[in-house]
């Protein structure tokens, strides 16, 4: 398309518009350092100084060893008790986590069958943090088993030998998975509203009647809308993946290039979900509560960001297909872990441009020049 004189105008316009009344900045800008800072400190699945209850019936060399292992470890802070009374009543009032029983015979059943089982109970309310507890305290009592192996000079031996081998996020830092999908939540929302409010607010005050008397066609008033506020929303995810490199140490194994053209690509997808509100809700205050209901709670539910899609009901991942943050959290999570896979990116990426295309053209078929 030629730029018109009319649409270098309605462009001007549009940024003048935006220094003058800067909330446009503080949503492109603003919002997501705050909502980044928000949900990449807040939002973890990660499990740190866990209080445990060590319950050591005889206290042993062995089982001094067995503790002060716990006390080194970043995901444990012990609690010593010698009768399991006063550990199940400490889990009963929430003072700990779990419990971790180390019985009489522990020490007599290390050396003479070479094995020494030992209780655990966790907490199961919050079942991932029971989870979590039950898989870091079996960590922590295989290593040490074959520890004493090797310093006793026996040979272990398992009925299974496990040799771990973790793709894409070795070490294993949930905030690694998590912050690419926040940067997509967030961009959704952001783009939503940078369209849906400005549109509105020129509805209520009366500007956009004068827009309409204008000799400019229909195309290069939305182009005039569109295009100021996408350099504003690529400026808030450049912005979002500097934080997430620097601040919260994701590191980027995909090209950038390609990261910016998925975003530019996710981006339009948002914009004309905003431009079609705003073709829809002429006011601000009802533009801004369809926009977080058709755009950042879905994106949050949804997308696969924390809530994992495959374990869904099978009607709900149908309806997750309708969900734009979807692709872009796949897109995202790709890229900043795993690297340029042609198959994936190709794929999410074909899915945006369609929704794209079923936005824009929705808004296109409701846009007119008249005030009816």
């Amino acid at each position: 398309m030629i730029v018109t004189p009319r649409l270098r105008a309605l462009v001007r316009k549009e940024f003048l518009q935006i220094l003058r009344d800067p909330s446009a900045l503080a949503i492109a800008f603003v919002l997501p350092v705050f909502l980044l800072f928000l949900f990449g400190y807040g939002v973890s699945l990660d499990a740190h100084h866990l209080p445990v209850a060590v319950v050591v019936e005889q206290p042993t060399q062995e089982t001094n060893e067995f503790v002060a292992g716990l006390s080194q470890s970043t995901y444990f802070q012990p609690q010593v008790y010698t009768q399991l009374a006063a550990a199940r009543k400490a889990l009963m009032q929430h003072q700990v986590q779990g419990i971790l029983w180390l019985r009489s015979d522990f020490t007599r059943a290390l050396w003479q069958q070479r094995s020494a089982p030992l209780g655990i109970l966790v907490n199961g309310v919050d079942a991932n943090t029971a989870r979590l507890l039950q898989g870091y305290l079996q960590g922590v009592w295989q290593t040490w088993i074959q520890q004493q192996a090797l310093r006793t000079g026996q040979v272990l031996r398992l009925p299974v030998t496990l040799q771990n081998r973790i793709w894409f996020n070795p070490a294993l830092r949930s905030r690694n998975y998590l912050v690419p999908g926040l940067i997509a939540v967030i961009m959704t929302l952001i783009g939503a509203l940078l369209t849906a409010l400005v549109v509105a607010r020129e509805w209520e005050r009366g500007t956009m009647e004068a827009l309409m008397a204008t000799p400019a066609s229909l195309l290069e008033l939305l182009l005039g809308k569109l295009i100021p506020y996408f350099l504003l929303g690529m400026g808030g995810m450049a912005l979002s993946v500097l934080m997430a490199l620097v601040l919260f140490a994701v590191p980027l194994q995909g090209s950038l290039v390609l990261l910016m053209l998925a975003s530019a690509l996710f981006l339009l997808v948002a914009l004309g979900m905003g431009l079609l509100i705003s073709t829809v809700a002429r006011n601000q205050f009802v533009a801004g509560q369809i926009a977080i209901i058709v755009t950042f709670l879905p994106a949050f539910i949804l997308s696969g960001f924390i809530f994992d899609i495959g374990s869904m009901p099978e009607p709900i991942q149908i309806l997750t297909h309708l969900v734009a943050a979807r692709y872009f959290v796949t897109l995202l999570q790709c890229l900043f872990l795993a690297g340029n896979v042609p198959a994936v990116l190709l794929t999410n990426a074909g899915a945006l441009l369609l929704m794209a295309l079923l936005f824009f053209g929705l808004t296109w078929r409701h846009s007119r020049k008249r005030l009816d």
